[in-house]
């Protein structure tokens, strides 16, 4: 193999790993997994998320916060673009749609789609890429009306339905029979 070849190979793995990182944060957010969650972040990093601005450790714990309420989280990625600064940093910006219901502290149910995008400065340590520092850039806020009647009433024969760690059954893809 030549040595410009293993470069590509390594960049292309580099460039899966951090998609990667990307969609674990999806799941951890969207399913309450603080596991996938944490995951995607170093334990030093930090997070300007909305009315949050602080540690990633910090971002988590508000996070384990709002997945006490139930909320109904579905994040979409689309619009990744990667950009090394070294072999092991990069620049990341990542298109985000997310639909959001849950109660608020003051325990009226609200929903909320919000279009942005999370601009990553990732870094590579060891074989990992994960999340250095985050900043969360809002392009669209549109408060939506909540619908009528339970979850049951509106997803009817559509089951199962999509639901927090570790009952979703994503998790039971793996587990033996």
């Amino acid at each position: 193999m030549t040595p410009d070849l293993a470069a590509q190979i390594t960049e292309l793995r580099d460039r899966e790993a951090i998609k990667d990182c990307l969609h674990r944060y999806c799941r951890g957010v969207d399913r309450a997994d603080e596991v996938a969650l944490r995951s995607a972040y170093w334990p030093d990093a930090t997070d300007r998320h909305g009315p949050y601005q602080g540690s990633a450790e910090g971002f988590i714990n508000w996070a384990r916060s709002v997945f006490a309420t139930g909320p109904r989280n579905v994040h979409v990625l689309t619009n990744i673009l990667i950009d090394f600064a070294s072999p092991t940093e990069a620049a990341v910006e990542s298109y985000f749609t997310a639909h959001q219901r849950g109660k608020g502290a003051d325990g009226v149910v609200r929903q909320v789609m919000l279009i942005g995008r999370y601009c990553d400065r990732f870094e590579k340590r060891g074989d990992d890429w994960r999340v250095a520092a985050r900043t969360v850039v809002y392009d669209w806020a549109e408060d939506q009306t909540v619908p009528e009647g339970s979850e049951a009433e509106r997803f009817g024969v559509r089951q199962p339905v999509g639901s927090s760690w570790p009952d979703d059954p994503v998790y039971q893809i793996l587990k033996p029979v």
